[in-house]
C-alpha cells in the first residue's frame, strides 16, 4: 500500500495529570487533543488510583480510541497519555503507548516521544540476559532498565537508566503515587510543566497541551532534567548536565503547533519572521501570496506582510481526509493530491503566485501542487520554503528517507526547480533561520538535516538497518 504523504512525518506527544480535585482522565484527554498533530496512529491514557493502574490504547485518532467512553476509575488522581506516529512497519497495537509493567517495586507506565539511538544495543544486551520483550519499540528498552535496577528508590531507577541511553526523548512516567517528566540532556525534545489554582500539576509536549485545561505555565523541563510530582509539589533532579544542547529547529518550522511556546521561542513568532525574511532573500515579483496548508500558512502571512502583497487562499485542504492510503499507481498518487488540496481558480487564474512552504522532503508533491496550480491559470509560480534543503536523514525519532530519497541530497536547487516545475525557488537560508528563532541561541540548536557541518553532539546514527522501531 502507498500511504499519501508528503510531509516529514510527526514526532509524538505525550501528556501528565497530577491531581487531588480535577477528573485527571478526561483533562489528559483533551490535553491529547491539543497535541493531536503529534500523531494520529494511536493514543492511549493510562491511569492509578493509588493502588491499582490501568491503560486503555487504540489504533486511530484521539476522539476514535475513546469514542465510547474515557478510561474510569474511582479516586483517580493520576494519568498520563500518549499521541503516536510510527515509522512504516511498525502500526501495532502492541506497539501503542503508554507501556505498563509490573515489577518488584510495583507497577509503572511510561509514555515516550523521541528515538534511544543505542536502544538496539541494550535491547540485545538485555535479550542475551534472559529479557523478554512484548513489543518492538525502544520504549521497552528503557522501562527494563527500570525494573532491573537495583537502586532502592524509583526516583534512583530511573536516573540511573536515563545515564544510561543516549538519544532525543521527553518522558512521562506514572508509578502508584508519583507522577514523573524528564528531557533528554540536549533538549532535543520539548517538555514544559503547568498547574492549576487548585494544586493540579500538567506535564505536556507543547504549551497549546496546557492551554486546552487553562493551566498555567510554569516553565519549560531544562534539557538533562527530572521533575517528580506528588502529594509535596515538584521536586526536580538533574541527570545530564554538561551536553551539547540540540533543540530541534523543525519544531519552530513545522512540527509545533503554530500558538505553543517553545524554551520561551513563540512559534508562530518564529514562522512569522520565517516568511519575512524570504520575501527579503527572494525578491520574487508576484501579485499575491499563498500558502500550502496548514503548516505554510504563517510563513506565508509573513512573506505577504513583509512584501506588501495580499495573503489569500489559493489552495483548500480537505481536512476530512484523515490517514489515506492508496495504491501505488500515478494516477492514484495525483488524484491522493487533489484528495488533499485543490487549487481556487478565481484567485490564482492570472495570477503570478508565490507559494509558500515549511519544506520539500522528496519533491514530488511540491510538483504536483505547482502543476495543479498552472492547470487552475496561474501565469508564474514562484515556490518559496521556509527551511533550508533537507539533504541528511535525522536520526532522533523523526521519519525521514534515506538520504538517497531526499531531494536536495542529490540535487541542486536550480535542479529542484526545475523539477517541480516551478518559474522560481528559493529556501531560507540557514543564517535566515536562526534569525528567526532569536529567543534560542543558534548554537543551541540541530541543524544536521541541513547540513552535515551541524552534527547533533551526542551522536551517531544507529549501527546498521535496525529492526527496532524508533518512536
Amino acid at each position: 500500500m502507498y500511504e499519501m504523504d508528503y510531509k516529514w512525518k510527526e514526532e509524538c506527544g505525550v501528556y501528565g495529570v497530577y491531581s487531588r480535585t480535577e477528573n485527571v482522565s478526561e483533562m489528559t484527554y483533551f490535553g491529547l487533543y491539543a497535541l493531536q498533530h503529534r500523531g494520529q496512529e494511536s493514543a492511549g491514557i493510562a491511569l492509578t488510583d493509588g493502588a491499582w493502574m490501568d491503560v486503555t490504547r487504540g489504533m486511530g485518532l484521539v476522539n476514535e480510541v475513546f469514542r465510547h467512553q474515557l478510561p474510569h476509575m474511582e479516586n483517580q488522581y493520576i494519568a498520563i497519555g500518549h499521541v503516536r506516529y510510527s515509522t512504516t512497519g511498525s502500526s501495532l497495537l502492541a506497539n501503542t503507548q503508554p507501556l505498563m509493567v509490573n515489577y518488584a517495586g510495583g507497577k509503572i507506565a511510561l509514555a515516550h516521544n523521541g528515538n534511544l539511538t543505542n536502544a538496539a544495543e541494550i535491547r540485545h544486551s538485555l535479550e542475551q540476559e534472559g529479557t523478554i520483550f512484548q513489543t518492538s519499540i525502544d520504549s521497552e528498552v528503557f522501562v527494563n532498565l527500570i525494573a532491573r535496577s537495583r537502586k532502592e528508590t524509583i526516583e534512583e531507577r530511573i536516573i540511573e537508566s536515563l545515564k544510561k541511553i543516549k538519544g532525543a526523548y521527553c518522558l512521562t512516567i506514572m508509578t502508584e503515587n508519583k507522577l514523573i517528566g524528564a528531557r533528554d540532556p540536549q533538549g532535543f525534545r520539548p517538555l514544559c510543566l503547568g498547574k492549576l489554582d487548585d494544586g493540579t500539576w500538567i506535564l505536556s509536549s507543547e504549551t497549546c497541551g496546557l492551554d486546552v485545561n487553562d493551566a498555567e505555565f510554569v516553565r519549560d523541563i531544562k534539557p538533562g532534567e527530572m521533575v517528580v510530582i506528588d502529594d509535596d509539589g515538584v521536586k526536580s533532579y538533574m541527570f545530564g548536565e554538561g551536553e551539547k544542547l540540540a533543540s530541534c529547529v523543525f519544531e519552530y518550522i513545522y512540527f509545533a503547533r503554530p500558538d505553543s511556546v517553545i524554551d520561551g521561542q513563540s512559534v508562530h513568532a518564529a514562522r512569522f519572521k520565517m516568511g519575512q525574511i524570504l520575501a527579503q532573500e527572494s525578491k520574487f515579483e508576484g501579485d499575491i501570496v499563498i500558502s500550502v496548508p496548514d503548516s505554510g500558512t504563517t510563513a506565508a502571512t509573513g512573506y505577504a506582510y513583509e512584501a506588501g502583497l495580499p495573503f489569500v487562499e489559493g489552495l483548500i485542504k480537505n481536512r476530512y481526509i484523515g490517514r489515506t492510503f492508496i495504491k501505488p499507481t500515478q494516477k492514484a498518487r495525483d488524484t491522493a493530491v487533489k484528495l488533499k488540496l485543490n487549487a481556487i481558480r478565481s484567485v490564482v487564474e492570472g495570477k503570478r503566485v508565490i507559494m509558500v512552504d515549511d519544506s520539500i522532503v522528496r519533491g514530488t508533491t511540491s510538483g504536483k501542487i505547482v502543476r495543479m496550480l498552472r492547470a487552475a491559470g496561474a501565469k508564474a509560480v514562484y515556490m518559496c520554503v521556509s527551511s533550508p534543503p533537507i539533504g541528511y536523514p535525522c536520526f532522533y525519532g523523526i521519519d525521514t528517507s534515506i538520504r538517497k530519497e531526499l531531494i536536495a541530497a542529490t540535487k541542486s536547487v536550480e535542479e529542484i526547480r526545475e523539477y517541480i516545475g516551478a518559474d522560481g525557488l528559493h529556501f531560507l537560508s540557514i543564517e535566515g533561520l536562526k534569525q528567526c528563532v532569536d529567543r534560542v541561541h543558534a548554537d543551541d540548536m540541530c541543524y544536521a538535516c541541513f547540513n552535515s557541518a551541524y552534527p547533533v553532539a551526542q551522536g551517531e546514527k544507529p549501527a546498521g538497518d535496525s529492526k527496532y522501531v524508533f518512536e
